[in-house]
């Protein structure tokens, strides 16, 4: 039998973990097997690599220089295959744009520009409510771009592998029905929502602390919250069971109203990010100018949250 990295991994959980049997839960393997295949690998070594007692596992002096190596050369051969996997991907002759994003309302609109300044190109998207999913894909040359928000100034994933670059920023605003009592406002305070149940898209980051802390600051627990996906948000807010926590470039519906949050206590953070390393480099340039221009025509056509802005100056992006 051949060393594998497959081999390297065993012996890395086996020290992370302590011991056989919580390295077994740990790989999804029963521990007769992993103990057998722990002395197969001991036996191409040459030696035991772990002394165990009622204690648990303990490296021996061989078992530290294999895992010396292993710490080298797994994180070597997962960023070779990442890279590899961008290589494989990278578009030829044909431009080629893979989209990822997270319920973002200027995404129809970024598809509808680069399908218009370059006809030939082949754009493809993929939707996730995780914008950790999408940051992982692209790290591993699945998506050329994601476009994910994140609440206020909080920092996107990967932020350390990946380029993320701001779109807008635009305040968090409140969908409710056309004959809610509120819906004729130009905005409404946070704290004259205390009655109402909510209904809010999933997500991975902090928004549902920081929604949570803006009641608070208001004077206010949330009632009932549905987490929901985006169409199951719309429909309780038009049949009046909730009303929907959105961004403020939401493309309306009707039966459906915007209502701005007066002093804009939530606001969104809309960002496009690439790998440095990446093909896709090259055109993210003038993939973040489409993706500012999607969403200026997005407050365009958004006559109500337009308004609030040119009233409302430095809490979201003007066009």
């Amino acid at each position: 039998m051949d060393l594998e990295l497959r081999h390297l991994k065993i012996v890395r959980a086996v020290a992370e973990a302590g011991s056989v049997s919580k390295a077994a839960t740990m790989l999804g393997l029963a521990q007769p097997a992993l103990t057998a295949q722990l002395k197969r690998i001991e036996r191409v070594l040459g030696g035991a690599l772990f002394d165990r007692d009622h204690t648990g596992a303990h490296p021996t002096a061989l078992g530290e220089l294999v895992l010396t190596r292993a710490r080298v050369l797994l994180p070597a051969a997962r960023q070779l295959q990442e890279e590899a996997a961008r290589f494989a991907n990278s578009p030829g002759t044909e431009q080629r744009f893979r989209l990822g994003a997270t319920n973002s309302p200027i995404l129809g609109g970024l598809v509808d520009r680069l399908a218009a300044a370059d006809p030939p190109a082949a754009v493809s998207t993929y939707t996730s409510w995780s914008a950790e999913e999408l940051a992982g894909m692209v790290l591993r040359g699945r998506l050329d771009y994601a476009l994910v928000g994140v609440c206020g100034e909080s920092r996107p994933p990967a932020a350390d592998s990946l380029i993320w670059r701001t779109v807008a920023v635009d305040a968090v605003c409140v969908l409710v029905s056309d004959d809610h009592p509120l819906a004729g406002l130009p905005e409404a305070g946070l704290e004259r929502f205390r009655h109402e149940n909510w209904s809010v898209a999933p997500g991975d980051g902090c928004f549902a602390d920081c929604f949570a802390a803006a009641c608070a600051r208001a004077g206010f627990t949330p009632r009932t919250i549905y987490e929901a996906d985006v169409g199951t948000g719309v429909h309780l807010a038009q049949v009046g069971r909730a009303v929907a926590l959105c961004q403020a470039t939401f493309h309306l519906t009707p039966g459906l109203t915007l209502l701005p949050i007066a002093d804009a206590p939530l606001r969104w953070r809309q960002l496009l990010g690439w790998h440095p390393d990446s093909t896709a480099a090259r055109a993210a340039p003038a993939m973040l100018t489409h993706a500012k221009a999607a969403h200026m025509d997005a407050v365009r056509r958004s006559h109500r949250y337009r308004t609030w802005l040119l009233d409302h100056p430095g809490l979201g992006t003007l066009p």
